[in-house]
């Protein structure tokens, strides 16, 4: 199965390789974030580049392209001073592009105007006017704030075993604060799936994918587990909902081929292959796919032909 959970890395400098295999990227996607200008190409990263990086691949699970994301970047530096909203901002889903919340406001910086914050409205708690802060209900966007503090600091605990209790029961506390919280969901469920504790981190990404159903990161990771727990037919289900919130997604085409081989639904497999030899011809799995396409081929004499009449197996040859 790919990619390998999170992988956890008791250091403070990430090699390139390192960054690639701790996040599970692609390396032809951080070429692309970084010819986007959304990261600078580096040799070695700090735990800020990460969070960063970690960032953006939750992005990259969404309709939003690199170009949306990179306008909005620039803006949000333009209209707030900032010199890395990734950072120092949440970023937040809206439509086609990306908002910001900061300070308690839901910023649109493309268009220079606050947004109606739905989310905040929908959780926030009526106080009493002019009440002490101690004496209150926090509202949701101190709460964010709030969760978005313990979450970078849980992810920094997480990457020493010697602490990685502690980053538990960090998440855990995120979880009380924001029981919505996705990110925290998916992290609490990729480290008990790394101590190969596959109920509990079924649960967990469960609570992700309900907290946020567009997440196709979670369903993914959802896939995972329950591939793990021998559960192939709702593994099938969860990497075809990752694929129909992003059609794109590389990882899941191919992950969705070897649970329809397991299956011996061979000529499914085959057209999740050769989607994923279209999305990622040269990434350290494309061999492995292509040669698995031309196995499928081989053995039931498939011809299959696009909508142009050219013949699919000059794709698989070539």
């Amino acid at each position: 199965m790919k990619p390998v959970p999170f992988e956890i890395i008791p250091v403070t400098r990430y090699a390139r390789q390192d960054v690639l295999r701790i996040l599970r990227l692609n390396p032809r996607q951080l070429v692309a974030w970084e010819r986007a200008g959304l990261i600078a190409s580096l040799q070695e990263y700090s735990f800020e580049n990460l969070v960063q990086l970690r960032k953006l691949r939750d992005l990259r699970a969404t309709r939003i392209s690199s170009k949306s994301i990179r306008a909005s970047v620039d803006a949000m530096q333009r209209v707030a001073g900032m010199t890395n909203p990734m950072l120092e901002a949440s970023a937040v889903q809206r439509g086609s592009r990306i908002a910001f919340r900061h300070c308690g406001a839901l910023v649109d910086p493309l268009r220079q105007q606050l947004m109606f914050d739905f989310d905040a409205v929908a959780q926030t708690q009526l106080s009493v006017v002019g009440a002490p802060a101690a004496e209150r209900e926090p509202t949701l966007p101190e709460r964010q704030a709030q969760a978005q503090e313990m979450f970078l600091r849980a992810v920094s605990l997480e990457e020493n075993p010697a602490t990685l209790r502690d980053a538990i029961a960090v998440y855990e506390e995120i979880l009380l604060l924001l029981p919505t919280h996705a990110p925290s969901c998916i992290n609490l469920g990729t480290i008990h799936y790394n101590k190969r504790q596959y109920r509990l981190a079924e649960e967990f990404y469960r609570r992700a994918t309900e907290a946020d159903p567009e997440y196709a990161l979670a369903f993914f990771d959802l896939g995972n587990v329950l591939d793990e727990l021998q559960r192939l037919g709702d593994a099938i289900v969860a990497y075809q909902t990752a694929i129909r919130l992003v059609p794109q997604y590389a990882d899941a085409h191919y992950n969705l081929a070897l649970a329809y081989e397991r299956k011996g639904e061979k000529r499914r497999a085959l057209r999740h292959w050769t989607m994923y030899m279209r999305l990622d011809p040269v990434g350290p799995w494309a061999g492995h796919a292509k040669a698995q396409a031309r196995k499928i081929m081989n053995s039931e004499k498939l011809r299959i032909v696009t909508r142009h009449g050219r013949i699919m197996q000059n794709v698989v040859n070539g």
